[in-house]
């Protein structure tokens, strides 16, 4: 699909879109051989797009890896401020791989890495409606506050898919929930738990559409995905 260029090295994880525009203005990006600039638009899967000289997608068969990303990586293929990267988690799989979507730094769990364009664009896209699961460990007056999370919510200004919300245990004034959302806004769960006077001390995604986080891999640990799980997540 035809994007703006830096919207779509923005989604690819390369950095932000601002950033992109800084790159794209300082000559750093070229679009099938061609230094690009502002307002050029292009397609992934169509158009060779080179990060300072690196192709942004390799040609030939896609990669898809599970990683469980541990907290204090950002979720960017670099990053101005010198913090790490989960590019540099899975920089031994041999392809440049891009986040699909994001988790904030203080955030861990299932975060997928492919370098296919099309999957990228279905799972981020709020139409398909993918479903993602985070496991949040909040204080706070949780009776009070269940009804307001899983009741009509903005952000932004923009209203939010009603979230699916299930307490568990509580223990020392901490309890666990799950939070089901169908939308991907930036720090989106934090925001609304902040909104239902709840205070999140860890945030864990354990699913993404039909794709479950391997409770195997420990966190910076990845693998690449089964055909199965590939052919789940284009066909859900």
């Amino acid at each position: 699909m035809e994007q703006r260029l830096q919207k779509l090295l923005s989604q690819c994880g390369v950095g932000s879109r601002r950033a992109m525009e800084e790159w794209i203005t300082a000559g750093r990006i070229t679009v099938n051989g061609e230094v690009a600039h502002l307002g050029d638009r292009a397609d992934l899967d169509r158009d060779e797009i080179c990060v300072d000289g690196t192709v942004l997608r390799p040609g030939g068969a896609r990669t898809y890896l599970m990683l469980n990303k541990p907290r204090g990586y950002v979720t960017t293929l670099s990053d101005e401020r010198g913090r790490k990267t989960v590019a540099q988690l899975v920089a031994a799989c041999g392809q440049r791989v891009w986040p699909v979507g994001r988790l904030d730094q203080d955030s861990e769990g299932l975060l997928l890495m492919t370098d296919d364009g099309d999957l990228t664009q279905r799972l981020i896209h709020p139409s398909h409606e993918i479903e993602k699961e985070y496991l949040v460990w909040v204080m706070g007056d949780v009776n009070r506050g269940l009804p307001i999370l899983s009741g009509p919510m903005e952000l932004d200004g923009q209203p939010l898919s009603p979230a699916q919300v299930r307490r568990g245990k509580t223990s020392g004034g901490v309890t666990q929930l799950s939070v089901v959302i169908h939308q991907g806004k930036n720090r989106q769960v934090r925001r609304m738990c902040a909104k239902a006077g709840l205070q999140v001390l860890r945030l864990k995604r354990i699913r993404e559409g039909t794709l479950n986080l391997d409770r195997t891999l420990q966190p910076g640990q990845w693998r690449e995905l089964t055909r199965e799980e590939v052919l789940k997540l284009k066909t859900e």
